[in-house]
């Protein structure tokens, strides 16, 4: 069983390894020069630049939470699950249950309950007034910042707004549920990773089009791209710090966030020629990229 252990846990230690080297820390190149250079964002860059730092910070979070798990399992421990695919949620309630749940948990315990047991009479407007100053808590929790501050009451609002929702039984279409909650998590990310609130608007402005909607350079720069990556997928570049983006990242974080599982949900594991190469194929490329960094 310990040997079972090891290896589940070097399997999940190099997928968080991977995903933190290689996946987290390209789109943070976007989402830095977006948010810390850039003085102007056109329509698509500033998509970009968002929904790239929300993918970063998606990245990082699992990266670091398996990285965890797995090497806790070297030495037969096991670690509650902290993160569960928190970007397939179909409201906001759903996502503070599969986002940071440690820290849910915490608030829940020594924040929210004191605050309702302080409650002569308990009702459920009280109950939603208690949410929203938790949540404020929680964005000072982050830090220092009035950005963090307003993260948090966007968030207590939301939840508010999430369980008045609840109360009248109505239930909206799965796919416009999540496409709501997604992009509430999405622009209220960009509040939480502004540095001042002029970078936050200048990355707002141009998501919704008020610095301009430029179309992508793809035929000047597609013969270009074409022959420095010799495959066929230049046909939608956005120029950002320099560097040629292709839309094909952020399809490719949709893909794993979505699609598949996380690795703390693994329960069978067989150590065996496949999963071998498996993790010696991750491995080579994660510690290929520390390299090249």
């Amino acid at each position: 069983k310990n040997y079972k252990n090891i290896s589940l846990g070097v399997f999940i230690f190099s997928i968080g390894l991977f995903k933190k080297v290689v996946i987290a820390d390209t789109f943070a190149i976007w989402a830095s020069y977006g948010f810390d250079t850039a003085t102007l964002l056109s329509f698509f860059e500033a998509w970009v630049v968002s929904l790239s730092y929300t993918f970063q910070l998606y990245f990082d979070f699992s990266g670091y939470t398996d990285m965890a798990i797995g090497a806790a399992l070297l030495f037969n421990i096991k670690l509650p699950i902290n993160f569960n695919s928190p970007y397939k949620s179909l409201n906001i309630i759903e996502f503070w249950q599969r986002w940071h749940i440690s820290l849910s948990n915490f608030i829940g315990v020594y924040i929210y309950t004191p605050i309702i047991k302080s409650f002569d009479n308990f009702t459920f407007n009280k109950a939603m007034f208690a949410t929203f100053i938790t949540f404020i808590i929680v964005g000072l929790w982050h830090g220092a910042s009035w950005m963090f501050i307003i993260f948090g009451a966007l968030h207590g609002i939301a939840l508010i707004v999430n369980h008045y929702w609840r109360k009248t039984g109505y239930k909206m279409n799965r796919v416009l549920a999540w496409l709501l909650t997604f992009n509430f998590v999405n622009i209220t990310m960009i509040i939480f990773r502004a540095k001042e609130w002029e970078d936050a608007i200048k990355v707002l402005k141009g998501m919704f089009g008020f610095s301009g909607i430029v179309l992508p350079n793809a035929l000047s720069n597609k013969l270009e791209f074409l022959s420095q990556y010799g495959v066929e997928f230049g046909w939608f570049v956005v120029n950002i710090r320099g560097d040629k983006f292709t839309p094909l990242w952020i399809i490719f974080g949709l893909i794993l966030v979505l699609l598949f599982r996380n690795a703390n949900s693994i329960k069978e594991y067989k150590l065996n020629q496949f999963n071998a190469i498996y993790v010696a194929i991750v491995l080579f490329i994660t510690f290929y990229s520390l390299g090249n960094k």
